[in-house]
């Protein structure tokens, strides 16, 4: 028979507790410290280096314990967030006064990587997402739904796409959490990329239960009202993430009331290899700079910022959104009140956020004074907007108004000055509430009520000698010497409450009330303070859907003034779009490279439907793939609205954005350098279109010489006839300049260098023609390979190129030899001089042995 446990009652609470959050870190709330036992304690000691103690026993083994002063939690909070934990936050909701036993203590909320709202624990510039995803079918018909939500502002997303397209939307939304079923939780649907993946019982995921709860969420009658009247497996997502953030949360997602339905043709597409290829947002080495988004933040307020970001990733295909958003940039550079705008910007607060912590009932006082402030700046705001020009700016100038009566109220209810937490006091405002201001009046005048008792109650004695006075052991008295107490003749209300030496000590009903007041006003001021902020947060409520449109205005003018100013000191210009499938720019320039080169060379491009793919050649580090991102950034940033780094830019409609740069393999999924190259080559082929922007560079380089080539010369004809896309085509392989003598569409070009004796000089110039050489050896020296390595390898090149010579091959980089195909060929051998001059080494030659050897040359020729 098993012995029982015996566990103190307390820790029998904490296990019950906990039993109902065995994989999350219980955060126990116990007086001033936030407590964690047995296993979370170990798990948090090593994660947090904190002290690592025991506490009692539990069946006769120590109980492990470890500890967090809860008024500090958040920096531990922060780690363990950013360690891909997740925290049950447990606090006492009973009365230590009056409990009978352990308080009551209740899981309030649950902190995972894809839920938090708190400023504490998020980054200022970046959104955090919760994603649940869900598939249907098998195969290639295999259809996903994915939703994802943003906690700190209530935005709620939902699509469908094809399941073979899941790690690209992963990483396009990059999520800080994924809501998967436990009957799909495998390695295998894990993409390659930091992500906390997080199962649910699959009775979550159904379409039926999806639908309920989200009408239920937004208040709606029909999935048509919500235009989400198509979707199947996506309400099977949507049902199991909203039932997640609400069992987080521990209440309503009061501030998520709408859903947006994103459909693939709204937006310009770029798959996960473009996102890194390009550094919009983070460098190929995981870097935040330089990037395309550091270069251009320099937005005045955080939720500014982020949408920069939004925008950044998700380029538009419509055009009149595009349009709009330039001409306001246009506007605002014409009439010079970007500059103008942003001190006013600046001093703006994260209205985004706040407003969901109002109604995730987070928010601090502290946040409600930033508010407050921000609101009284609007005027200032829309006072320098532009009056014309554009309709963007119309339209967001008539939008930046206070919600009616919100501004008031936080006026009434709020300190100019209020203190970090509610729990310290001095929140609410004087004169907000009669009682309030009695207690705090007990606080701060009981001099003047004494003083005041004292005369009056001479006056009813007519003891001149009464006093009234205070001491801690005692509290308030009235004191009289025992003849005073004696020969006159006392109130009746006069209640002796200690006799001294030579003193009698007395109460009143009316001090005693006094006493009972002062002696508890800062716990009852505490406490109204307490009532009165949370019936604060309650008339709030009606304003947060209010404040999360004013913050979307606020963010766009911030975009828009930023891109403004970057346009100017830049020297960007605005971009033309046009029906005609084209991509034509003058004297563009990597936005991004050309702040670390001095000078940096613009070079043009000239992509239509008549000249559909250019060939690139040139050396190594000539600069082809900066070319081909420079042209692939100025297509992103036209189609995000922003101004452009070139003199002139005319652009047709674009679908998508494919590149295939650089040489990386994927060790983790089993994938050599070749099959990512090939991979991701497929990928353009199954999905580029007429519209598309293609960037291949170096394709077949990972295999053989010959594999490679045709590979090459195969992929560049189907993009040429196939996919019809608008590419441009880096390659060695100097066999696919021919494609422009035998085929339409096809241009040569190549980025010039100079040859200085060994060295090598880039002028990084795009010139009609292929390339006339690699530079190989060139480039190799410069990089620093020992000298003897680098003349080996002339050597060696020497005796390929005779070689190839004998044998009639086409030198990469030479003009094809013509070959009179005559019954009988003669292949000569080489000639005697050639090997001799082979030998030489003129680096290592002195003067005299030159000399020596030009003399035995000029014998054998």
């Amino acid at each position: 028979m098993t012995t029982p446990v015996k566990n103190s009652p307390m820790i029998t609470q904490y296990l019950g507790i906990k039993a109902e959050h065995p994989e999350t870190l219980l955060f126990y709330r116990m007086g001033d410290f936030y407590e964690l036992f047995f296993d979370d304690a170990v798990k948090a000691s090593r994660l947090l280096g904190i002290s690592l103690t025991s506490r009692g026993t539990s069946n006769g083994e120590p109980i492990k314990m470890a500890g967090v002063p809860y008024h500090s939690a958040e920096q531990y909070l922060v780690k363990l967030l950013s360690l891909g934990e997740s925290v049950a936050i447990c606090e006492q909701i009973g009365d230590p006064a009056t409990s009978k036993g352990p308080v009551e203590r209740k899981v309030m909320r649950i902190l995972t990587p894809g839920t938090v709202s708190d400023a504490a624990l998020l980054k200022d510039k970046s959104d955090a997402y919760l994603m649940a995803a869900h598939t249907k079918g098998s195969g290639n018909s295999a259809l996903l739904g994915l939703a994802w939500l943003n906690m700190a502002n209530g935005e709620f997303y939902v699509t469908e796409v094809p399941a073979r397209e899941w790690t690209s939307w992963v990483e396009q939304i990059h999520p800080s959490e994924i809501v998967l079923s436990d009957r799909h939780m495998t390695d295998a649907v894990r993409p390659a990329f930091e992500c906390v993946f997080t199962p649910l019982p699959d009775k979550f995921f159904h379409a039926d239960k999806g639908e309920a709860a989200l009408l239920a969420q937004l208040s709606a009658k029909h999935l048509a009202n919500l235009d989400a009247e198509h979707l199947t497996v996506g309400l099977s997502a949507i049902g199991a993430l909203l039932h997640y953030a609400q069992h987080t949360q521990g209440q309503a997602l009061r501030h998520v009331q709408g859903l947006t339905v994103v459909r693939s043709e709204h937006y310009l597409t770029l798959d996960a290899a473009t996102r890194r290829n390009l550094e919009i947002t983070e460098t190929l080495r995981g870097q935040e700079s330089p990037t395309l988004f550091s270069l251009l933040d320099g937005c005045a307020t955080s939720m500014g910022s982020r949408l920069l970001k939004r925008w950044l990733h998700h380029p538009l295909r419509h055009a009149a959104t595009v349009l709009a958003r330039q001409t306001a940039i246009a506007t605002l550079l014409s009439q010079r009140t970007h500059a103008a705008l942003r001190p006013h910007l600046a001093a703006l607060c994260d209205v985004e956020r706040i407003s969901a912590r109002i109604a995730l009932n987070t928010v601090r006082p502290k946040e409600l004074a930033a508010l407050r402030d921000s609101l009284m700046q609007l005027d200032a705001v829309r006072a320098v907007l532009p009056e014309q020009g554009s309709e963007l700016l119309d339209m967001l100038a008539g939008a930046v108004r206070a919600p009616d009566g919100l501004l008031a109220l936080l006026q009434r209810a709020v300190l100019s000055e209020p203190a970090t937490f509610v729990r310290e006091g001095g929140v609410i405002a004087d004169g907000f509430d009669g009682q309030l201001d009695e207690y705090r009046g007990l606080q701060t005048n009981s001099g003047a009520f004494l003083l005041d008792l004292e005369v009056r109650e001479r006056e009813r004695t007519g003891i001149a000698g009464l006093k009234v006075e205070y001491n801690r052991v005692h509290g308030f008295y009235i004191e009289l010497t025992h003849a005073q107490a004696k020969d006159a003749a006392l109130p009746v209300d006069y209640q002796r409450r200690q006799t001294l030496k030579n003193a009698e000590r007395f109460i009143t009903p009316e001090l005693k009330a006094f006493e009972d007041k002062a002696l508890s006003a800062q716990s009852l001021a505490l406490a109204r303070e307490k009532y009165l902020f949370e019936q604060l947060l309650i008339a709030l409520q009606p304003f947060v859907g209010d404040l999360q449109k004013l913050a979307r205005v606020l963010a766009q003018l911030d975009v828009l003034s930023n891109l403004a100013e970057r346009a100017r000191a830049l020297n960007w210009h605005q971009p033309h779009l046009t029906n005609e499938p084209c991509i034509h720019i003058q004297k563009g320039r990597h936005p991004v490279v050309e702040q670390q080169v001095t000078p940096f060379i613009a070079n043009d491009c000239h992509l239509s439907a008549d000249e559909r793919l250019w060939v690139i050649t040139g050396p190594n580090m000539g600069g082809k793939s900066t070319f081909m991102r420079q042209v692939a950034l100025i297509t992103l940033l036209a189609y995000v609205g922003s101004f452009v780094p070139a003199e002139h830019v005319t652009l047709g409609p674009i679908d998508r954005i494919f590149t295939r740069i650089g040489a990386a393999d994927d060790l983790a999924g089993g994938r050599s350098t070749f099959m990512v190259e090939m991979t991701e080559a497929a990928q353009i082929l199954q999905h580029a279109t007429p519209n598309s922007l293609v960037l291949m560079d170096e394709i077949g380089r990972g295999t053989s010489t010959f594999d490679g080539l045709a590979l090459a010369m195969a992929i560049a004809q189907s993009l040429l006839n196939t996919q019809q896309s608008l590419t441009l085509f880096a390659t060695h392989y100097f066999e696919l300049t021919q494609l422009a003598n035998t085929a339409l569409y096809v241009k040569n070009v190549h980025l010039s260098a100079v040859e200085e004796r060994e060295s090598i000089v880039f002028l990084h110039q795009v010139q009609e023609g292929p390339a006339s050489k690699s530079y190989g050896l060139q480039v190799a020296h410069l990089a620093g390979v020992p000298r003897a390595v680098v003349t080996a390898a002339r050597k060696h090149l020497a005796e390929l190129e005779a070689q190839q010579a004998a044998h009639t091959q086409f030198d990469l980089f030479s003009a094809p030899v013509v070959v009179d195909e005559t019954p009988e060929q003669v292949v000569h051998a080489p000639h005697p001089l050639l090997d001799e001059f082979a030998q030489l080494n003129p680096d290592e030659m002195t003067p005299r042995q030159a000399l020596d050897a030009l003399y035995a040359l000029k014998r054998l020729s």
